[in-house]
């Protein structure tokens, strides 16, 4: 019993220092994304700024334009990560995220439909602004009905008697291949600027970010948090298999329906504002699951703000690594979180 509880003890202490170290990690990246960029202001002059004091062109540039960018990107990584701890639990498919089912490619298909046939967007020539979104209530609502479409498939097959993880991947290959196709096609009508919008769009990429995107984003994504901090001890009786779930009086269709449903709606979102960003929901609840284990009323929040940092960090990378040209940060994720995929992969088929 003794050493039962040391290891208990052992294991509060190292969930609690992972939760203090992504706290602070997340807290100096959005100090650093604000200070770096084109023009590098100092980190006092940041905070002074955050704190209500800073001479007036710092201030500006701070609040007019990095600030939506960098709490724009923590708060899409939070979506995105959750959404993807969500989908693990909620398909018991440690491969579900979604862009591997792909969710994420069925609201890029929704919002370029908006924005191409629809005239929800307006084509820019610059490079910053490619597309301008005159109505992202349109664009967000064709993205999230079009991934609807794309999870419905996803819990038809869910339901389907021997579904194993790989055919539920699988499905998502063939899913997101068909939206990837439709996009193409919508390419291949357009003309040749609005052509180079949809593709420079479908990388993935922050720069367009105000605080309208933002407040919208927020109005959907922090309620989402809610819910799956909300439900997470239902989804903890789910990781224990449908009849435990059942015998504790939990309606088990009707939790998954929700939640994919509400998952994708936070993905559509961001995917409808700044494209597709590829791994971080895939990549991000593996990581907070190895560090701190698979109990969901954990999982849940930390997996939030990791996934913040995480996307933060990658947005503060594309930005620098190459300065003065920014690289889409979905470029930067897909470099990132492919390889450490594999490597989770890899060390969890050396565990079993």
């Amino acid at each position: 019993m003794d050493q039962i509880l040391a290891e208990y003890r052992i294991y509060l202490r190292k969930r609690r220092f992972f939760l203090g170290t992504t706290v602070i990690l997340l807290a100096a990246f959005i100090v650093i994304g604000i200070s770096l960029g084109s023009s590098r202001i100092p980190l006092w002059d940041v905070l002074a700024a955050l704190l209500g004091g800073s001479n007036k062109v710092y201030a500006r540039i701070i609040w007019s334009i990095r600030a939506p960018r960098v709490l724009a990107a923590a708060l899409a990584g939070c979506a995105l990560a959750v959404s993807g701890a969500a989908m693990q639990s909620i398909l018991r498919n440690p491969l579900g995220s979604p862009f591997t089912l792909g969710i994420s490619q069925a609201a890029a298909f929704g919002a370029a439909f908006a924005i191409i046939a629809l005239d929800a967007g307006s084509v820019q020539s610059s490079v910053t602004d490619a597309v301008i979104l005159n109505n992202p209530y349109l664009v967000s609502g064709s993205a999230f009905l079009w991934s609807l479409s794309a999870t419905g498939m996803v819990l038809l097959m869910a339901r389907y008697r021997g579904a194993t993880p790989q055919t539920m991947v699988l499905t998502g290959i063939v899913v997101g291949s068909l939206f990837n196709a439709s996009i193409t096609a919508l390419e291949y009508f357009a003309d040749e600027l609005q052509l180079a919008s949809v593709v420079f769009w479908t990388f993935g990429d922050l720069g367009r970010s105000s605080w309208r995107d933002f407040l919208i984003l927020a109005w959907a994504a922090i309620p989402a948090l809610l819910y799956f901090m909300r439900n997470s001890w239902r989804y903890n009786a789910l990781d224990a298999g449908d009849e435990t779930a059942k015998s504790l009086g939990i309606n088990t269709d009707r939790l998954r329906i929700e939640g994919m449903v509400i998952a994708s709606m936070a993905t559509a979102l961001v995917v409808s504002f700044f494209g597709i960003i590829a791994f971080v929901g895939l990549v991000v609840p593996h990581i907070v699951r190895r560090s701190i284990g698979s109990n969901q009323r954990f999982l849940i929040p930390v997996t939030a703000l990791f996934g913040g940092f995480f996307l933060l960090a990658a947005d503060t990378a594309a930005r620098t690594i190459i300065a003065p040209v920014v690289l889409p940060v979905g470029i930067l994720t897909s470099f990132l979180g492919g390889p450490l995929f594999l490597f989770l992969l890899i060390k969890g088929s050396r565990r079993n």
